[in-house]
């Protein structure tokens, strides 16, 4: 009989780092994260929202006050906030979720250095932080649906009717890309010793005259003010909303909330895309 032969065992193939995979991992990373702080991100994207909706909807209309925005046989306040809390939750939790942890990674815990030793272009990290950020911000705007839909007083419930999807889905994305986008931006460029100015000179304006307790349309008769509001991307994260929930409210055309949500996502993109490599590289 014969020995039977001896198996030659091979080294596996090496592994081999490809771009697609690479980000897919960083991205696998990044959900890791947030299903790990699930509890913490869901109690801080609610409770603003919920507040509003609370007293607006609940109660100023038991008192008396508030009860109906557009008078006899107009639309409910809670219907007018249907659009702009859910908008207001997709840029602010989309831009809150990259600032605050990039200016740490830039400024205090140094570890973006760590990040830019992978296996990509600079560029391209950015993007997939924009990328998570957004869909953090897209989970936001979609968890405080149910809360804007069932907080009401009684006869002040919400009437929304999707008008069209897909402009819907657009909106809801691009605006969150925008958001995340801006965030990157501002996270590059703000110092963290004046973290503050970003409080109360960008974040609070933008939610407070972001048209989310007003559609843009009753600005008519403040005209500069109608005319300013235009430089606010909640705005139009807002009004896009606007005229997919609720159609009956007077809002702006598809083509101009569109033009400026999917042109300012590309814009604040390239700019957030170099300003992050310049601070990477310095």
């Amino acid at each position: 009989m014969t020995a039977p032969a001896t198996a030659v065992l091979k080294p596996p193939p090496a592994a081999r780092a490809t771009i697609p995979r690479t980000f897919a991992a960083m991205m696998a990373r990044e959900a890791r994260v947030m299903r790990k702080n699930f509890l913490s991100t869901f109690v801080r994207v609610l409770v603003q929202p919920v507040m509003f909706v609370f007293v607006f909807s609940y109660v100023l209309p038991k008192l008396g006050g508030g009860a109906m925005a557009g008078g006899p046989g107009g639309p409910t306040f809670s219907t007018i906030l249907v659009p702009g809390l859910v908008g207001s939750s997709i840029i602010m939790q989309a831009m809150m979720a990259v600032i605050f942890p990039l200016m740490m990674e830039l400024n205090w815990q140094k570890s973006i250095t760590d990040r830019a030793l992978a296996p990509v272009p600079i560029p391209l990290l950015a993007v997939q932080k924009i990328v998570a950020a957004a869909l953090q911000g897209l989970i936001g705007g979609l968890l405080v649906f149910p809360a804007v839909l069932l907080i009401h007083a009684e006869g002040q419930s919400p009437h929304v009717h999707v008008e069209n999807w897909p402009v819907l889905v657009v909106v809801m994305v691009a605006g969150s890309l925008l958001a995340a986008a801006g965030g990157l931006l501002l996270g590059t460029l703000l110092n963290p010793q004046k973290v503050q100015v970003l409080f109360a000179m960008v974040l609070l304006p933008m939610t407070m005259l972001g048209c989310v307790y007003y559609p843009w349309s009753a600005l008519d008769h403040i005209r500069w003010l109608q005319i300013l509001s235009l430089f606010n991307p909640l705005v139009y994260v807002s009004e896009g909303l606007r005229s997919t929930l609720t159609p009956g409210i007077p809002h702006m055309p598809a083509w101009a909330f569109l033009l400026a949500i999917v042109g300012g996502t590309v814009l604040l993109t390239w700019a957030a895309t170099r300003t992050f490599t310049r601070r990477v590289l310095t």
